[in-house]
């Protein structure tokens, strides 16, 4: 089959006999042109079903009015109301995305990055991978220019923009609340602790254990891929543990969700037997029973917040590298599932 040619302004030049000048500026509204002659021109432009090569209107500004993301997955609650924030923000500057995930691999965050480099993306919105180590695959950006803001999973000695939660605050919070409901043998199920995020919590369990001097035991600390597997494996080691926990903090809510229920499965009670605590305060944490204490991370906000100084750094107003690290408000939402006194 033949492949019908693509409409220009000269066609529509040639069809009103008009120049392509005055093609061109009515095309883009531009005031210059009389409001009848730009409705004509633009009436025509759908006629012959022209198409706007902003591809090549953008190279020449040296500016594609596009914004990078890179995620490590996207099958998370959390993830998807960053990209709802971002895109709430970009939407109204008239910015386009491009969305890349990592599915948790250094090797494809490093593909993804280069990628979008090429595709000459005016700014990048990243979030790490477990296992990525430094942040060199992403000179190609810092030699540009081109501004790059982490959030979530970040290196936090790096000397780059990042928007986070205060995670060893939140970890803190979590374990501080289950020792007030008289737990003493709390188990915390986390993930890589290459990663800021999980180490941060890890250190805020800590925190809160030394504080009321109970001791810390590493057998106590479980290191999974918070995956729905995770839960269920947490569930039959924490069954297996002697003496048994009475607590859990598990910093992933679909994760404590299913181990949540594989307990309940096996006869233990929540709250009574074993308080659990989540993190992230997904849609899911309403719909188990108990419903799951946890704590709040702001996915929304976190994407607003990135997208609205990323955008800033772009029109000017604002330069990102003068702002290291900009703290999003998390806080613990308490339910039945860690309210231990009072339960018989």
């Amino acid at each position: 089959m033949k492949t019908k040619k693509e409409v220009t302004i000269y066609d529509i030049a040639q069809q009103l006999d008009i120049s392509t000048a005055t093609v061109s500026r009515a095309l883009q509204n531009n005031p210059v042109i009389n409001k009848n002659t730009r409705r004509k021109i633009q009436e025509a432009a759908r006629e012959l079903g022209y198409r706007q090569n902003t591809f090549a209107s953008n190279l020449r500004k040296q500016k594609t009015n596009t914004i990078g993301i890179i995620v490590h997955e996207l099958n998370s609650n959390f993830i998807t109301s960053v990209l709802a924030g971002i895109e709430k923000v970009t939407a109204d500057a008239g910015y386009d995305l491009l969305i890349a995930h990592s599915s948790e691999s250094f090797k494809k965050e490093t593909a993804n990055v280069l990628n979008l480099f090429h595709k000459r993306v005016d700014g990048l919105i990243a979030s790490l991978a477990f296992d990525t180590r430094g942040l060199d695959h992403f000179q190609s950006f810092f030699d540009k220019n081109i501004p790059v803001i982490f959030f979530d999973r970040v290196e936090e000695k790096a000397d780059n923009t990042k928007v986070i939660i205060d995670n060893f605050k939140a970890g803190y919070q979590a374990t501080k609340h289950l020792i007030e409901q008289g737990c003493k043998r709390i188990v915390i199920v986390t993930a890589s602790l290459s990663r800021n995020v999980y180490a941060e919590r890890l250190r805020g369990y800590k925190e809160a254990l030394r504080e009321r001097q109970i001791k810390f035991d590493e057998n106590l600390v479980l290191i999974k891929d918070l995956s729905e597997k995770c839960g269920r494996e947490a569930a039959l080691q924490i069954l297996q543990m002697k003496p048994r926990p009475d607590a859990a903090f598990i910093t992933n809510d679909f994760s404590a969700a299913v181990c949540m229920q594989t307990l309940k499965e096996k006869g233990i009670r929540i709250p009574q037997d074993i308080a659990i605590v989540g993190f992230n305060n997904d849609a899911i944490c309403k719909i188990i029973e108990p419903q799951l204490t946890t704590i709040n991370y702001p996915g929304m906000d976190i994407g607003e917040m990135a997208a609205r100084n990323l955008i800033a750094h772009l029109k000017g107003d604002t330069d990102i590298r003068q702002t290291n690290t900009i703290i999003a408000k998390s806080e613990l939402i308490i339910r039945q599932s860690s309210l231990k006194k009072g339960k018989k």
